[in-house]
């Protein structure tokens, strides 16, 4: 889902075409390692961890039952490492069944709903000049979700058997190796550069039709790609299979550098990303978070997850596996070397975290106190009570944190991008985890070594289970559910046009369906349409007004409140919702108004810029409605910050203004009849 976003952050130069094709290309290629990525540590659990080094040491399988069977001390079937690669083949094979089963599954319950069709009046004067979300095709993904899931399901499987393959092959070339199999093992790997290649110009492929409503599907690529992979992936298990009565596992399992290589390719392809987001910044700049460069940055905090979920659960299955030894510095089970160099850095990106925290923890403190004078001007006549005036100028501080996210996520994303440089870097000179590297420096250098690499690996797992506890804690929690759907909301309401396992879309089917009935009321009864859109609520009737008729948009007005539309996808989306888009919105309905607050941490005004036509945002709305206790209000008016703007008077007499604004409209005849009919129905009953 996070990689899928950055491929909407792009900054909003349309003209560079080429460009703006080569951001998508390098987004997609990113989005393919992180698939890769999990199941390489799903494989490096399975293959690595369980089945090559635990099962083939008779100290670690010795004290475990489950792993008996395979232990080459009982001389069974299962004691060759081949065949007990093959057999650890069967969880990630699953993994990656599951995620093609859960992408299939949404994919026909919301790409596969095509939205009305309608053709682009070429003729129109606003027609070249439209945003993108006006065109029809950009609600309906379903042709590149379609392809890209085949890519990334025959990644996966060709992960696992690349997993088999390599190790085995390897083998296979020793001196007294076996002709017939050597040559085997020399096929599957020819099939698996071929396959990855195929994958990868797979991915390649044009992204989205956006200007129609593309109903084609690749249907060879979504069937034959997958197929082949998983008849690779099947080739390969028999490979591995075949006896080899001399062969023993030792040290960690072969093709450990996989890991390596994963890190300098996402590496590079975000370095390249940068460069493309300057150049278009540099082509149209404007009011975007990092100078353009939130979409990069934002990829790389999904590789940081990625790399957090994939080495979490491999540092901690080992030190599981391993018992009280510490992996890496013994001869128990470990990850592999770069996994452990991540980890350590962890601690040392958590201390810029909280440093960055109490920057603006005191920034918070500032403006609160700066805010504390002015506070009663907006409620002359009221007795003056300390604590209520500091609760409501805290409330306003806190609430101006959002503007501030971008000092936030463009350090992390460096660091994160530095550190994985400088781990990869270690992992690869020294081949020794950080605690055996420092072995000899000073005793400082090596007690901040062994410190950070245990703190660290720790850290790492821990961050897996509060993944896993904060996704539980949404079911379960409403208070955790609205805060996680806020990012959530965000997170899913661009189609899956980088990854095809990020979750579904919903604006693929809200949108549509609110363009049908806003169409269908309008050409049924001759009405007039306020449509009034809250937080994301506000995003949705924007896209949709986008997507209506011209006549129908003739007929709507607009009423926002606490709406994002500029605080938070005007400038992390510019492309797509910038000053140009927003002011675009603003011809195409026939008014529109905006309420917002100082204390609302989400909404914020419109801020059209000037010569846009009439004004949009109202004055900001009083926030609490009271001071204090009055005979209207006896009880304490709450801090409403984002909720609840109904309770403000303004509302309804923004929407009741909007609607008498609006021009009356006659209904068609049979409408007309069919009213009537009713009338008189009624009044006989």
């Amino acid at each position: 889902m996070v990689a899928n976003l950055a491929h909407w952050m792009r900054p909003p130069a349309d003209r560079r075409e080429r460009t703006v094709r080569t951001y998508g290309l390098l987004v997609r290629l990113v989005a393919l390692t992180l698939t890769v990525l999990l199941i390489a540590g799903a494989c490096e659990v399975a293959l690595d961890l369980v089945a090559w080094q635990c099962a083939g040491s008779a100290d670690c399988a010795g004290g475990k039952s489950w792993l008996g069977f395979l232990s080459p001390e009982n001389h069974g079937w299962w004691s060759q490492p081949g065949r007990r690669l093959a057999l650890a083949a069967v969880l990630p094979g699953v993994l990656t069944g599951l995620l093609w089963y859960l992408s299939n599954r949404t994919w026909s319950a919301y790409e596969s709903s095509p939205p009305l069709e309608r053709p682009v009046d070429e003729s129109a004067p606003e027609a070249g000049n439209r945003p993108a979300l006006c065109l029809p095709g950009f609600w309906y993904g379903r042709r590149i979700v379609a392809r890209l899931r085949a890519a990334h399901t025959a990644a996966g499987f060709l992960t696992i058997a690349a997993g088999l393959t390599l190790p085995t092959a390897a083998y296979d070339r020793q001196p007294g190796g076996s002709g017939p199999q050597d040559t085997a093992g020399w096929v599957l790997l020819t099939l698996l550069c071929a396959g990855a290649v195929t994958v990868v110009a797979v991915v390649c492929h044009r992204g989205r039709s956006e200007s129609r409503v593309d109903g084609q599907l690749d249907r060879l690529i979504i069937t034959a790609l997958p197929g082949a992979a998983l008849a690779v992936l099947a080739l390969s298990v028999l490979y591995a299979g075949w006896s080899r009565p001399g062969w023993a596992s030792t040290g960690q399992l072969p093709g450990n550098e996989a890991f390596c290589a994963i890190a300098i390719g996402e590496g590079a392809l975000i370095v390249t990303m940068v460069v493309c987001a300057l150049v278009l910044h540099r082509a149209a700049p404007g009011r975007t978070p990092l100078y353009g460069l939130a979409g990069p940055a934002v990829a790389v905090l999904a590789c940081g997850l990625g790399a957090v979920l994939a080495g979490g659960v491999a540092q901690r299955f080992a030190d599981w596996l391993d018992g009280g030894g510490t992996p890496g510095e013994g001869p128990g089970t470990a990850p592999p070397v770069l996994l452990t160099w991540l980890a350590t850095a962890i601690p040392a990106l958590l201390l810029v975290l909280v440093v960055l925290l109490l920057i603006f923890t005191v920034r918070v403190w500032r403006v609160r106190n700066r805010l504390l004078p002015t506070i009663m001007d907006g409620y002359p006549g009221e007795r003056p009570d300390a604590v209520r005036t500091r609760r409501i100028a805290s409330t306003i501080a806190r609430a101006g944190l959002t503007d501030s996210a971008p000092w936030i996520v463009g350090p992390v994303a460096l660091l994160t991008l530095l550190f994985g440089a400088l781990a990869v870097t270690a992992a690869w000179v020294t081949h020794e985890v950080p605690g055996r590297a420092a072995d000899g420096a000073p005793g400082a250098v090596d007690a901040a070594a062994q410190t950070a690499q245990a703190l660290g690996s720790w850290l790492m797992g821990l961050a897996f289970l509060m993944l896993v506890t904060w996704a539980r804690r949404a079911y379960r929690s409403p208070s955790a559910r609205r805060t996680i759907g806020i990012l959530w909301d965000v997170g899913t309401f661009w189609p899956r046009a980088a990854h095809p396992f990020a979750p579904p879309c919903y604006a693929e089917r809200a949108v549509p369906d609110l363009t049908w009935r806003m169409e269908t009321w309008t050409r049924r009864h001759g009405g007039r349409l306020v449509i009034s859109g809250h937080s994301q609520g506000s995003v949705l009737a924007a896209a949709a007004v986008w997507q209506v008729d011209r006549r129908t948009r003739g007929q709507v007005a607009l009423l926002t409140y606490g709406s994002p539309l500029e605080r938070l996808y005007g400038r992390w989306f510019p492309a797509y919702f910038g000053p140009t888009q927003l002011r675009s919105l603003h011809g195409e309905v026939r008014y529109w108004r905006n309420l917002w607050r100082y204390t609302d941490p989400i909404g914020g005004p419109v801020k059209l810029p000037e010569g846009s036509g009439s004004e949009v945002d109202c004055d900001a709305l009083k926030d609490p409605l009271a001071y204090g206790r009055t005979t209207e209000h006896p009880l304490p008016a709450p801090i409403l910050g984002h909720s609840d703007y109904q309770a403000d008077p303004v509302f309804d007499r923004e929407r009741a203004g909007l609607l008498a604004r609006l021009p009356e409209q006659k209904p068609p005849p049979a409408a007309a009849e069919a009213a009537g009919q009713m009338s008189s129905g009624r009044s006989s009953g």
